[in-house]
């Protein structure tokens, strides 16, 4: 039995109010869409979900990780490795980036799943990732949302078993972005939904239940992708599915459409409402569509406690303020572009991605002190060359000292810099993100995330940051 042996999920805590967008004051009920801060992307929003989904999982049992994402930071360089290094996997794990398409998700869970099937792997975590823009103030924009999902592929300890999976292939210029550009483009509408969308999902949909035999009514929930809430909910008609009892929350006036990681947000949605034994249809489109047939297994209930879509959307904060939105994605006219200079050393990034990336820090072998950045001598026992590496990343740590910089450039000043003490006593400077002045105070509990720290030279540089336990 091949399946999913955990999930995670993550979606940015700012929400923008739809009416901010259309330019209507504060107040406006029309829904809001979630939006990645100046410092997320998809790489570090993968990140976050896959920590979710490896909650108590030995990371040394990972021996592969595929991400997908139409909005990898990098054209040339491979989005898995960081996101590999950023979770502390073994160098041995490998890794694949899959993109070009809303499918790659699916795309790169159909490739997991082969994986493991073959035997060739064990445990392999697909993580999904999209951070998409519409042009400003367009009709696009108010539908698309940014996020991740994280599913670790196993043959153990599976708690949703995948029984069947079919595709079907189209060509077909309906939502596109070309070399270089900053925006999605999307055709006229009823093209789009009906020759594409519908079209190819209600293909999908028969294939998959002639292998199967199952019919729209077999299935305790339905948990698919759309382009829109109408057009989401025409498609599950048309299917014969009960949008009451059965059709998954597709989350538009409260998420949006986050891309490749939009179904897979939407299965971890399902399987944290599903009971041992429920059937589970799942399936996503771009340029063609893909289609999974699940069955919980009793194991489920014991995944409760991750943090998944419901966790994610509890946490929330409104940013009802649309220029600082643009601000956040350089789209606001400025004096000087915040990207430029020549960026950060490829030495010095080799050098230190251990204590960067994988947030290490030195124990002492001798008295068991911590301490960040690496040390050759311990500063308690002075004892020499004598340390082990330890992961801070997965505990918690409390605010010893703090300061807000006003002067710093920030996208949404102030800056906010701490001293942070770990759990095991090593003490780090970090910004805090994702919080306000109001709420920092001495010994507030924190948890580590990884974020940016700036753009230059035309590429990301990526560090950890503190942010309030919540």
């Amino acid at each position: 039995m091949v399946g999913i042996r955990s999930y995670g999920a993550y979606v940015p805590m700012w929400r923008m109010p739809l009416a901010a967008i259309a330019g209507s004051r504060k107040g406006n009920s029309s829904g809001e869409r979630a939006v990645a801060y100046f410092d997320e992307d998809a790489v570090t929003m993968g990140v976050a979900a896959a920590r979710n989904c490896l909650e108590g999982i030995d990371r040394g049992a990972v021996d592969a990780l595929l991400f997908a994402s139409t909005t990898s930071p990098y054209r040339e360089k491979q989005a898995a490795s960081l996101v590999a290094k950023a979770l502390d996997l073994s160098r041995v794990a490998a890794t694949a980036d899959f993109a070009g398409s809303l499918r790659a998700g699916t795309a790169a869970l159909r490739a997991a799943l082969d994986s493991v099937k073959a035997g060739s792997k064990c445990n392999v975590l697909v993580v999904a990732a999209d951070c998409r823009m519409g042009a400003p103030r367009s009709a696009l924009e108010s539908k698309l949302g940014d996020g991740a999902a994280a599913l670790l592929v196993s043959a153990s300890e599976v708690a949703a078993a995948v029984e069947h999976g079919e595709s079907v292939a189209d060509e077909i210029l309906d939502v596109w972005r070309a070399e270089g550009e900053p925006f999605v483009h999307t055709w006229e509408e009823r093209f789009v939904v009906e020759h594409g969308y519908w079209a190819n999902l209600r293909a999908v949909a028969r294939a998959l239940a002639d292998k199967t035999g199952l019919g729209a009514s077999d299935y305790a929930r339905a948990a698919f992708s759309g382009p829109d809430a109408r057009s989401h909910a025409g498609l599950a008609r048309s299917l014969g599915f009960d949008l009451r009892r059965q059709v998954q929350d597709p989350l538009f006036g409260r998420l949006g459409n986050t891309g490749a990681a939009f179904a897979l947000q939407l299965l971890v949605a399902a399987l944290e409402e599903a009971k041992p034994g429920d059937p589970i249809f799942v399936a996503s489109y771009g340029d063609g569509a893909d289609a999974f047939a699940l069955r919980a297994t009793e194991r489920l209930p014991e995944l409760r406690t991750r943090r998944g879509m419901d966790w994610s959307l509890r946490r929330r904060a409104e940013l009802d303020d649309y220029s600082k939105y643009l601000r956040f994605r350089n789209l606001e006219p400025a004096e000087f572009d915040p990207r430029g200079g020549v960026g950060v050393s490829a030495t010095v990034h080799f050098r230190e991605r251990d204590m960067d990336i994988s947030f290490h820090a030195h124990k002492c072998r001798r008295c068991g002190t911590e301490q960040f950045p690496f040390q050759r001598v311990c500063y308690t026992c002075f004892a020499r060359d004598a340390f082990d590496r330890v992961r801070l990343s997965d505990r918690e740590g409390r605010v010893l000292s703090y300061t807000f910089d006003y002067f710093a450039g920030s996208p949404d000043p102030p800056l906010i810099v701490t001293t942070v003490e770990a759990e095991g006593g090593a003490r780090v400077y970090l910004q805090m993100t994702d919080a306000s002045p109001a709420e920092v105070k001495l010994d507030l509990p924190v948890e580590f995330t990884f974020r940016k720290i700036h753009e230059y030279g035309g590429r990301p540089n990526y560090f950890w940051k503190c942010t309030p336990v919540r």
